[in-house]
């Protein structure tokens, strides 16, 4: 199986988190403050809402809803107030998400004619000793080219850590020390979710992953997608586009060992049992966990434990429940 490419410069010092929790979409069935509950959290909760971006302050309800304190991180706006602070910075990261979104369209081109082999050879019906073989050949061709395309973004990631190094710039210095000095002094961070690919650069941009590793960590929506080892993007019948699943990006790989699939009831075709066994064999060994409304899945020292009624999608095709892993 191909592997997954370390994604050196990114987070090669992380270490894992004693407790992280990944939950549901919450706008129509909040569950925030019971997972809070469940971990003891009395204090002060951070958030990231970066993701949101132009609504990145709006946390009243978080508030309402968690009846503790919260306090916004603003990574959106600190990154905006450093661009303007750091021209050159500015300049250098606008060229590399350009860079990286020309890889992302070329990627999807090749992507459409890997994935079409993979499809057809699993709704064929033929002798399985024959099938069997070239299916899972298909299939590895999938994960090669996902593989491929990690590689190529590392590296971009690696000359830009080259090239524009952290200290380089005193404003972002700046921000990454007050960014440090507030998560010293919360007791939990929450994660939302929002725009995937700017909630992940901005959490990347500001190191939040290294800070928060001695916390207590909540996500939910494109804040569960971001921790992962790796980000996908997936719907199956889009108002346009093949419907393809597709890498994205390197997340934070705060876990390796799950893929959080949020709005999975709207955006995957779980009674179509092909499309199922696809996706879960495509990203095995990593367990494809569906994240609806009112879903929890929980990871306390190394084990990941349903805290709700959660599913996890089977190779064999089915939507099966979740066992404490």
């Amino acid at each position: 199986m191909a592997a997954i490419p370390k994604k050196a410069g990114l987070d090669d010092n992380l270490c894992p988190m004693p407790a992280l929790t990944l939950l549901g979409p919450q706008r129509l069935k909040p569950t925030l403050a019971a997972a809070f509950d469940e971990l003891d959290v009395t204090g002060t909760v951070a958030a990231v809402t970066a993701g949101w971006q132009e609504r990145e302050a709006e946390v009243e309800e978080m508030k309402e809803h968690l009846g503790r304190p919260v306090v916004d991180l603003l990574l959106h706006r600190r990154g905006e107030e450093v661009f303007a602070e750091d021209p050159v910075l500015f300049r250098a990261h606008r060229a590399r998400q350009d860079r990286l979104r020309k890889m992302q369209q070329l990627y999807r081109y090749r992507l459409d004619f890997t994935i079409q082999p993979a499809r057809e050879l699993l709704l064929r019906e033929e002798d399985p000793e024959l099938l069997a073989p070239e299916t899972e050949a298909a299939i590895e061709a999938l994960r090669r080219l996902d593989a491929e395309h990690l590689e190529r973004i590392a590296d971009v990631y690696r000359t830009f850590a080259s090239e524009q190094p952290p200290e380089r710039s005193s404003a972002l210095m700046k921000q990454r020390a007050e960014v440090a000095e507030v998560l010293a002094g919360c007791d939990a961070l929450a994660l939302a979710g929002g725009h995937v690919a700017v909630l992940v650069n901005r959490m990347r941009m500001f190191g939040i992953a290294a800070l928060a590793t001695k916390l207590p960590v909540v996500a939910w929506s494109a804040g569960a997608m971001v921790l992962a080892e790796r980000i996908v993007l997936f719907h199956d019948s889009p108002p346009q586009g093949a419907g393809n699943a597709e890498v994205l990006d390197h997340g934070l790989a705060l876990f390796r060992d799950l893929l959080p699939l949020p709005h999975a009831e709207r955006r995957l075709r779980l009674d179509d049992p092909y499309r199922v066994e696809l996706f879960a064999r495509r990203f095995a060994p990593a367990l494809c966990v569906p994240l609806d409304p009112g879903d929890r899945v929980s990871r306390h020292r190394g084990g990941w434990r349903p805290g709700a009624p959660a599913r996890r999608l089977s190779p064999d095709g089915r939507v099966e429940d979740l066992e404490a892993a």
